[in-house]
């Protein structure tokens, strides 16, 4: 996966996330959007981490393809 297709990845999970967001609270949402939206924010962290490792190698002179998505455990512990 290159940097394109991390942020193509990322756009469309955002634009579901919003789409979730946006009927929360409405009659037909459910218990299930909390744990899809829980499962997308971890998912876009993931494509985060992801696309600075990508970046950080590339500007270091070594070959992004090296980098690997990290466990979810990992990058939901980071500090913003």
């Amino acid at each position: 996966m290159d940097n394109q297709d991390l942020l193509e990845r990322i756009q469309s999970l955002v634009e579901e996330e919003h789409r979730l967001r946006d009927t929360a609270g409405s009659d037909d949402d459910s218990g299930d959007n909390s744990s899809r939206l829980a499962q997308l924010e971890a998912q876009l962290d993931q494509c985060w981490d992801l696309l600075r490792q990508r970046r950080a190698k590339r500007d270091a002179g070594e070959n992004p393809d090296e980098a690997e998505p990290r466990p979810v455990s990992e990058v939901e512990g980071y500090r913003q």
